[in-house]
C-alpha cells in the first residue's frame, strides 16, 4: 500500500508564508474598520450634536462689512454659545465658510449643531431686527437712532436727512422728512444700507396713506406733511388718554378755520428747545421761532415730536363741535375742560389753578 507523500519544506514555507500575509491583512482591514467607524462617528459628532448653548438667552453676533474670517469667529466665541470651539472650527473649515463669509446679524440658536449654524452664516440667513419709533422729537434724535439700528456709518443719516437734494428726491424737505416716518414696528436685517433703509420707510410711508386717508385730508384742506405736524401736536397734548384726542384735534381744526393762533403750548416748548419746561411761562412765550404757535398763525413748518397712528386718525377724524378753547380739568384726570369761548375757558382755567394750589403743587 502506498504511503502519502509528506509537504516539502519549500511548501511548508511559502504556506506559513501565505498564512501570515492573510493574517496581516485581517489586521490592518479590522484597523482601518476601527479608524473608519471611529472618524466615522466623530465626523457625525461634531457635524449633528448640539454644539450651541446660549442658556436660554436671545443670542446674536453682528458681522460687518468686509470682516475678515479670524474677526468673524472671534465675535462668535465671545458670545460664549459656543461649547466646543475645535469642533465649530473643523466644520466651519471642511463647509468652506471662511471664503463665504457674509456680513448681517444672525441668531445663535439654542442646540443648533455646528453644520446648522454654519449653513445659516454661509448662505446668509440673517435674523431680521424690529424697528420702532419712541420719544422722537428731533431730527439729530431720529439720525441717531436709525444709526444705532443698523450697520451704518456715524452721521450717514444725520447727512441723509438734513441733505436737501436727498429729501426732495423723496417728496420732503429737511423738516417735514420726519413725517415720513410713520411709528410702528418694521422688520428689517442689520446690513441694510442707509438709503436702502430711507427707501424702505418711503414705501412704508405710501402704504399707510390710504386713497380712504388721503380723501379725508384732502377734504380738512391739509397736505399730508400738515396731518402729521397737527397729529404731534394733538399728541402732545393728549398723550395720557388717546380717545380724547379727536375732541383735542378738532379744537386746533377750529381755530386754524377761523383764522385764530393754535396757541399749543408743546409748541413752545419745542420752540425753546427745552424738554424739561413743566408749565409754559411768559418768558417761554417771548421766544421767537416759527414753532411757537403763540406768535405766529397757522401750523409750524413740521412735526413737534412723530405722532402715532392713532394720533394721526385723530386728526383725520375729528370730533365735530364749536370748541376754541381747552385746559386741565381739576381732577387731574388728565382729560380736559373743554369750552367755546374765552370767557367760559378762564372759568375753567381758574378752577385749574386753583386745584393745583389746594394740592400744593403751586403756590
Amino acid at each position: 500500500m502506498a504511503t502519502p507523500s509528506q509537504p516539502t519544506p519549500n511548501i511548508i514555507e511559502r504556506r506559513d508564508k501565505a498564512l501570515k500575509r492573510r493574517k496581516r491583512i485581517g489586521t490592518v482591514v479590522a484597523l482601518a474598520g476601527v479608524l473608519f467607524v471611529s472618524f466615522s462617528y466623530y465626523f457625525y459628532q461634531v457635524f449633528y450634536t448640539a454644539n450651541v448653548d446660549t442658556n436660554g438667552r436671545p443670542t446674536y453676533v453682528l458681522i460687518r462689512r468686509g470682516e475678515p474670517y479670524k474677526a468673524v469667529l472671534d465675535s462668535i466665541y465671545a458670545t460664549g454659545a459656543i461649547v466646543d470651539k475645535l469642533s465649530f472650527a473643523f466644520v466651519a473649515k471642511l463647509m468652506k465658510y471662511p471664503e463665504l463669509v457674509k456680513p448681517g446679524r444672525y441668531e445663535l440658536k439654542d442646540g443648533y449643531t455646528n453644520r446648522q449654524l454654519v449653513s445659516d452664516l454661509r448662505a446668509g440667513r440673517q435674523s431680521p431686527l424690529k424697528l420702532t419709533f419712541q420719544n422722537i422729537r428731533l431730527r439729530e434724535d431720529l439720525a441717531r437712532k436709525l444709526s444705532h439700528t443698523i450697520d451704518s456709518r456715524p452721521g450717514q443719516f444725520d447727512s441723509l436727512l438734513s441733505s436737501p437734494s436727498y429729501t426732495k428726491s423723496l417728496g420732503f424737505d429737511t423738516t417735514t422728512i420726519l413725517t415720513m416716518f410713520i411709528p410702528n414696528t418694521y422688520e428689517l436685517y442689520w446690513n441694510s444700507s442707509a438709503d436702502n433703509l430711507m427707501q424702505r420707510m418711503k414705501k412704508e410711508y405710501e402704504k399707510f396713506w390710504t386713497p380712504a386717508r388721503d380723501a379725508k385730508r384732502q377734504k380738512l384742506g391739509l397736505t399730508r406733511a400738515q396731518v402729521s405736524t397737527l397729529a404731534s401736536i394733538v399728541e402732545a397734548e393728549q398723550q395720557q388718554h388717546p380717545d380724547e384726542r379727536p375732541r383735542v384735534a378738532g379744537v386746533y381744526l377750529n381755530r386754524l378755520q377761523r383764522g385764530m393762533k393754535l396757541q399749543a403750548d408743546p409748541t413752545v416748548v419745542y420752540a425753546n428747545g427745552d424738554f424739561g419746561i413743566k408749565r409754559v411761562l411768559n418768558v417761554h412765550l417771548q421766544k421767537d421761532s416759527p414753532y411757537n404757535t403763540y406768535k405766529y398763525n397757522g401750523l409750524p413748518p413740521g412735526p413737534i415730536n412723530l405722532p402715532s397712528i392713532a394720533s394721526i386718525d385723530a386728526v383725520l377724524n375729528p370730533e365735530d363741535h364749536n370748541y376754541l378753547y381747552f385746559c386741565a380739568k381739576e381732577d387731574f384726570s388728565g382729560y380736559h375742560a373743554f369750552a367755546t369761548n374765552e370767557a367760559a375757558h378762564l372759568v375753567n382755567a381758574r378752577r385749574y389753578q386753583a386745584a393745583l394750589t389746594r394740592s400744593g403743587i403751586i403756590k
